[in-house]
């Protein structure tokens, strides 16, 4: 009999649909059943593992059923004597004010005390037990805004997988090298009961950052030029990408964009009396948007009531020519420009870097890009050395992009592209603190308040010292770094100006996102272990933001 390796792990729901994701160790069909009713699909295989996406339709909006899952008529979940509440399906009720979690960086690691004292507490486990404990007041959802995996500081057990399979001494060493590395890391990352249970139950949407396929991913040309020179990356960015549209962006998907995708096409047209193999698919697929990004889009919005989520994949669209460097390619950025509407109570705009860095950072970002994009050969190779370095690849080091997207949200905010949202909040993570920005000086009056939120890391913190000094020059920064560069006027400056008004703090964090109307709350939470009770953290709140 099959039984469940990954999952279930509930993802897209909306007002009368869900969608479960299902790793399976062989080929079955696998069934989910609610309230009376039941969906089933067969899985299809990719380098020999075994998956199924169950799209459920025709769900009761505004409602709460417990669902169970069958592999071939068998039921495997919920799992006997489970510790945990039923896992359930929520629709989507369209008059709720909106809730839901986010963050970003987080490490697979154990959570002893070993595991503990490396990494801190996953912020992500603590609140899935403190779910647990308390059935009320639940989020709708988590958004995870890039690294869910490390694919290139891997773990021990994760270690142990690379050498028992390949040996440690083979190019990438301790590295993710393909596909069937990419699913063990998977594995590893979703499987610790607290959290598989959460995924179960919470519905989630995600986006992929850099260390998803490897530290400062599509930085510059210059980097994807070092890459392709290097024997093992194909194999490393094929199996990346193709592992991610199975475990992550199909279910970011709403069933009808999901049902035009190419890849879903090839599923659901096969005959499901036998697996369908679908290897050289997303091989094939992981090397054409590596070639070409504008061949895929995954980007995704989501309707959350009276509010909106748009999520920008801000590392796969980059268009890295010199001389047409973006963050966003034209097709991209015109996808956007087509998304950026008002006409919603709040507009929520996801990506994995943050939008507005502390100002200094932000000037000394663009400074850089200065340099490394100029015209001065040594200056340029000085610059782009230092970029890699320190990682100066936000979107302020991208000065095109920035002042593009900027326009947009400028328009929304005053009206221009439909009645003007309360509020137009970005929401970040990648830099390993937690802080929040408001723009507070704009070249004309505005009618929405502008926010960066920031959530980061859910398990990965820096080390003390560096902490420090990012504290530091996240702080006084502002001012040396302004009058230096307008003393250089190739060096691009907005045109507004925007204050980091709480932060930065340092701790693993999860934060939520709760509506109240035309106001935000917005809440950072940390696990805290109580003497030696790794097993059993408690969430604790590390800051409250009103946003009014």
């Amino acid at each position: 009999m099959a039984s469940i390796v990954v999952g279930p792990v509930l993802r897209y729901v909306g007002e009368t649909t869900a969608t479960i994701f299902v790793e399976t160790d062989a080929f079955c069909r696998v069934t989910v059943r609610s309230d009376g009713r039941e969906w089933t699909a067969a899985t299809f295989s990719a380098h020999d593992h075994h998956y199924a996406i169950v799209l459920a339709g025709g769900l009761e909006p505004a409602s709460v059923q417990d669902y169970e899952v069958d592999l071939d008529g068998e039921s495997v979940w919920p799992e006997p004597d489970s510790p945990f509440p039923p896992s359930r399906i929520a629709t989507l009720d369209p008059s709720k004010d909106a809730s839901f979690l986010f963050g970003s960086c987080r490490t697979s690691v154990s959570h002893d005390k070993e595991g503990t004292d490396l990494h801190g507490v996953d912020a992500m486990r603590a609140y899935a037990l403190e779910m647990a404990r308390n059935p009320d007041h639940w989020p709708d959802f988590v958004l995870f805004l890039g690294d869910q995996l490390y694919a290139d500081d891997t773990s021990p057990q994760m270690r142990e997988f690379i050498e028992q399979r390949r040996g440690l001494e083979e190019p990438p060493g301790e590295e993710i090298k393909d596909f069937i590395e990419y699913a063990e890391l998977y594995r590893l990352a979703w499987t610790d009961s607290a959290n598989r249970w959460l995924l179960s139950t919470l519905p989630s949407a995600m986006i992929f950052d850099d260390h998803d396929v490897r530290d400062d991913w599509n930085t510059s040309h210059s980097w994807h030029e070092e890459m392709n020179r290097t024997p093992w990356w194909h194999e490393r960015i094929v199996g990346a990408l193709g592992s991610y549209w199975i475990y992550q962006h199909a279910g970011n998907l709403d069933h009808d964009t999901l049902r035009d995708d190419k890849i879903w096409k090839i599923i659901a047209a096969h005959d499901d009396s036998s697996e369908l193999d679908l290897t050289s698919v997303v091989d094939a697929f992981g090397e054409e948007i590596d070639s070409d990004p504008t061949t895929y889009r995954f980007s995704f919005v989501r309707d959350l009531g009276e509010s909106r989520l748009i999520v920008i994949d801000s590392r796969a669209a980059r268009d890295l020519r010199p001389d047409h460097r973006a963050m966003l390619d034209a097709d991209e950025l015109a996808w956007l420009d087509d998304q950026m509407r008002g006409d919603t109570q709040h507009l929520f705009i996801g990506t994995s870097l943050p939008f507005l860095l502390p100002t200094g950072i932000h000037d000394l970002e663009s400074m850089n890009e200065s340099m490394a994009q100029g015209d001065k050969p040594l200056t340029a190779k000085i610059g782009e050395k230092i970029r890699q370095a320190v990682d100066l690849e936000h979107w302020a080091a991208f000065e095109k992009s920035f002042a593009d997207v900027s326009e947009m949200v400028m328009q929304v905010a005053r009206g221009q592209r439909g009645a003007a949202p309360a509020t137009i909040t970005f929401l970040s993570g990648d830099v390993h603190n937690s802080y929040v920005n408001e723009v507070t000086v704009t070249p004309e009056p505005i009618e929405s308040k502008i926010v960066q939120a920031v959530c980061s890391p859910i398990r990965n913190p820096l080390p003390r010292h560096v902490r420090m000094l990012q504290g530091t020059l996240s702080g006084w920064m502002a001012d040396p770094m302004r009058k230096l560069i307008n003393r250089f006027p190739k060096v691009k400056k907005p045109n507004f100006d925007w204050t980091t008004t709480h932060g930065p703090w340092f701790d693993n964090n999860l934060a939520r996102v709760e509506v109240l109307g035309p106001r935000l709350l917005l809440t950072w939470a940390k696990g805290d272990v109580e003497g030696d009770k790794y097993d059993d953290p408690k969430l604790v709140r590390v800051a409250t933001v009103l946003i009014d």
